[in-house]
């Protein structure tokens, strides 16, 4: 008999200790031991886990009002201009944001030492940072300038609220022209040097719920060390759409926009990135659990890296110029070996983001359930999937 579950039941097992919990690591190797149906019957929740630079990132931060009051028109932190324009005392500062006297790529290829993700990182480390701050200056808020020095504990809220994370699939990235070039996937040789790619594979989230079957709006997460939740599908939210080998149909992806409370977040899983020639980010750590309902869920959420695919493209042109043209695909188990062949050549593979952190990540949030820290939430409304053909409508669509 196929097994049924409800969050309700699952969270019940959770509060008193008894729920089965494993990585989406260990899911792979029970499936293949035991079966999918066995492994739907004990296995009530799988946790997921990646880690990686996530440039549609950043922070809604409220300075609250100095003495006296003041409309912040304009804002910089370290010297990192932030969006003020959203009320008297609020700013958004996000993770690509360069500091103002960043020579940026007129010195190429630019080092984009610090920026916005820099800062964040900064706040959550719980270091200072400095607060510059202009107002042109109104009957009620008076004050003109402001100078000072803050940390995460003289703000009074301070959230990430990141608009495109956690990408379902992404690109292998080549290089086929006969010149270097850097791009957010880093620096890619000449003539197929190297190839780089930025997803965890069989521990990635998205992967492993690639329908959106239990991810929706309102599911709680592991967000940079703290708990944060799933606000919405992510900006250039164009769901995968596998074959039965797992293959990508389509170098798109699903993304979530995600949302947390800073103060709860530890540094280790949020970090400032630089990308020599291209620019600064922000590198979040992002975990989701999946319920085991029933054994549809199961059988997505235990697909191997030999069974899920990356899109290759070249970054010199067709990535560019948007021709669409892929030179193939390369199972995430071949681009975890440091090798994949293409084109008859023997090329070298490097993540963009980090295996051993996305393990941690996962096993983290699987401790935090085992002891009934953390229960799993049913969503408020299941994301857009690609059953809803919103892959064909984006095909369709000049964006």
């Amino acid at each position: 008999m196929s097994i049924e579950r409800t969050y309700a039941e699952i969270n019940e097992r959770i509060k008193s200790g008894q729920a089965v919990v494993l990585t989406a690591d260990e899911v792979v190797s029970l499936v293949e031991e035991k079966g999918v149906a066995q492994a739907a019957k004990e296995v009530d929740v799988v946790t997921t886990g990646t880690f990686g630079p996530m440039c549609s990132s950043g922070a809604f931060l409220n300075f609250g009002h100095p003495q006296p009051r003041m409309r912040m028109s304009k804002v910089w932190l370290n010297d990192v201009s932030a969006y003020a324009g959203v009320a008297a005392a609020d700013a958004y500062i996000g993770a690509t944001e360069p500091t103002e006297d960043d020579p940026l790529n007129k010195e190429y290829p630019g080092e984009f030492r610090y920026g916005g993700g820099h800062v964040i990182e900064d706040l959550v480390a719980g270091r200072k940072v400095k607060l510059r701050a202009q107002s042109y200056g109104t009957d009620c808020y008076p004050r003109r300038e402001l100078e000072t020095d803050i940390s995460l504990d003289d703000i009074n809220e301070a959230f990430l609220f990141n608009p495109r994370n956690a990408y379902q699939n992404y690109n292998c990235a080549v290089n086929v022209s006969d010149k270097t070039i850097y791009t957010y996937m880093g620096m890619l040789q000449s003539n197929l040097g190297n190839a780089h790619y930025s997803t965890s594979g069989q521990l990635s989230p998205l992967l492993k719920d690639p329908n959106f079957l239990t991810i929706g709006i309102g599911t709680r997460i592991f967000l940079g060390g703290g708990v944060g939740y799933v606000a919405w599908n992510g900006t250039q939210h164009f769901p995968a759409m596998l074959n039965a080998s797992g293959v990508d149909l389509h170098p798109s992806g699903g993304t979530l926009s995600v949302v947390g409370d800073m103060k709860q977040m530890d540094a280790r899983y949020i970090r400032g990135a630089s990308m020599l020639g291209y620019g600064c980010s922000l590198s979040v750590g992002i975990g989701i659990p999946i319920p085991i309902l029933n054994e549809e869920v199961m059988r997505w959420v235990s697909r191997s890296d030999k069974e899920l695919y990356a899109p290759v493209m070249d970054y010199s042109d067709a990535y560019p110029n948007r021709t669409g043209e892929l030179l193939g695909y390369a199972s995430y188990a071949d681009l975890k070996s440091g090798e994949i062949t293409l084109q008859g050549k023997r090329v070298k593979t490097a993540p963009m983001s980090s295996n051993p952190m996305a393990v941690e990540i996962a096993n983290t949030l699987k401790e935090w359930i085992k002891k009934g820290e953390f229960e799993v939430s049913q969503p408020a409304q299941l994301l857009p999937s690609a059953k809803d053909n919103i892959v064909a409508k984006a095909l369709n669509t000049d964006k």
